[in-house]
């Protein structure tokens, strides 16, 4: 008797979808409880696999003195999303050496994960400089754009923006938006250098971090090989 099992074997197979994985890229100098949010809710929005955090490396778009070295900022990324089963940390940018390009790091995903479809996860902003990065051609040929965008915001110049690069580019772009989350990188370290608590802007494993080992206390901090988007 024909049970339809073979039929059933073959239609599950036929189904089989793409992973489909986002990318957190950022200095994340240091990583705040507003990138972690995003990348929640990111994942939760988009039916997500993995969101993959990716500490850049040299920036050729931004001033490098208060970015600390690229093993610090990596582990205090390592300590924020460890108790996280779906997030995870690459350091390839870091590794690659030289300036940090979004091109090149899709190009690279997409060449070791082909049957991946990539989420490049960005605050809504940068999708008025996206035409100046470097191949923008290749970053909305290599990934779908997921921009973030917070409480209050003009949508209308957004939504005209998002309209263009699709147009141009034949971009896949999606709004996400994560409410009036009002933290970031610069002002964390201002709090630190002022002696000023950073209890729930960091996860807790981050803050203790920085406190055993001093960082930010000073006016400015050399670095070695940082990175784009705090």
């Amino acid at each position: 008797m024909n049970t339809g099992k073979g039929w059933e074997l073959h239609s599950l197979e036929g189904e089989k979808r793409h992973r489909r994985v986002g990318i957190m890229g950022g200095t994340f100098n240091p990583v705040h409880m507003g990138h972690l949010l995003l990348a929640e809710n990111a994942y939760s929005m988009f039916s997500l696999d993995e969101i993959i955090f990716i500490p850049s490396g040299c920036s050729y778009m931004k001033e490098q003195t208060e970015i600390l070295d690229g093993a610090t900022r990596l582990q205090m990324t390592r300590l924020s999303i460890a108790d996280n089963p779906h997030f995870s940390l690459s350091s390839m940018e870091i590794d690659r050496g030289g300036y940090t390009y979004t091109c090149q790091t899709l190009e690279q995903l997409g060449e070791e994960n082909p049957e991946t479809d990539y989420y490049f996860i960005l605050g809504a902003d940068s999708l008025f400089q996206m035409e100046t990065w470097k191949d923008p051609e290749i970053i909305f040929q290599k990934a779908v754009i997921l921009a973030a965008v917070r409480e209050g915001r003009d949508m209308k110049e957004l939504l005209e923006k998002a309209r263009q690069l699709k147009d141009k580019f034949k971009a896949e772009i999606h709004l996400v938006p994560i409410g009036n989350i009002d933290i970031s990188s610069s002002d964390i370290r201002r709090r630190v250098r002022e002696g000023r608590s950073i209890r729930y802007l960091v996860h807790e494993s981050v803050r203790e971090y920085i406190e055993k080992n001093n960082l930010y206390r000073g006016i400015s901090v050399p670095a070695s090989q940082e990175s784009r988007h705090e």
